[in-house]
């Protein structure tokens, strides 16, 4: 058996620190560019809807946000910290421009009472079943069809993450979620 120097041996275990660093960085900056994407597409969809409520707006004409210079800021109310982000494996590229448009969640009825759209019904349907079970968003997704391509998975994701906002299912571990207590 030959002997190693310590100090070589010292290097060489750095060695092997440093490529173990180096694959898991790479694996978090693979998901973290899907992430980037993901969050790329959700900003074009709310410019895309905002530019839309704009337009309807009582008095404001279509042409305006148009005629508006570039450096204006608009200001958004402030909105509640991002969700966590999920585990590399739960991420997903880019969600269509259809993922608002799938659920139908809006504003609310005539006489004030909240509407819920129908992936919105489908998904607290689906936790009613599941009862005190800890789910995925892509297990939900799957339980309800819409595990074909990474849009409708992200836009189970979005419900979900608006279902815990309203207080309507909880989020109890990172990319885990289970009916809300009543």
């Amino acid at each position: 058996m030959v002997s190693v120097p310590p100090k070589a041996r010292n290097i060489e275990i750095t060695a092997e620190g440093l490529q173990e660093d180096l694959a898991r960085l790479e694996i978090q900056k693979q998901a973290l560019e899907r992430e980037l994407a993901a969050v790329t597409a959700h900003h074009g969809s709310v410019q895309r809807a905002l530019g839309a409520l704009q337009a309807l707006m009582p008095g404001s004409v279509s042409s305006s946000a148009a005629a508006r210079p570039a450096d204006v800021v608009v200001e958004v109310p402030a909105t509640p910290a991002p969700a966590p982000v999920p585990p590399a494996d739960e991420v997903e590229g880019g969600a269509g421009d259809g993922e608002r448009a799938d659920d139908g969640s809006g504003p609310g009825d005539a006489d004030g009472s909240k509407s819920y759209g129908k992936l919105t019904e489908q998904i607290l349907a689906y936790f009613a079943e599941a009862g005190n079970t800890d789910v995925r968003a892509r297990d939900v997704a799957s339980a309800l069809g819409r595990d074909t391509d990474s849009g409708s998975i992200n836009a189970v994701r979005s419900t979900l993450d608006r279902l815990v906002g309203q207080s309507r299912v909880r989020r109890v571990g990172r990319g885990l979620y289970r009916a809300a207590k009543h």
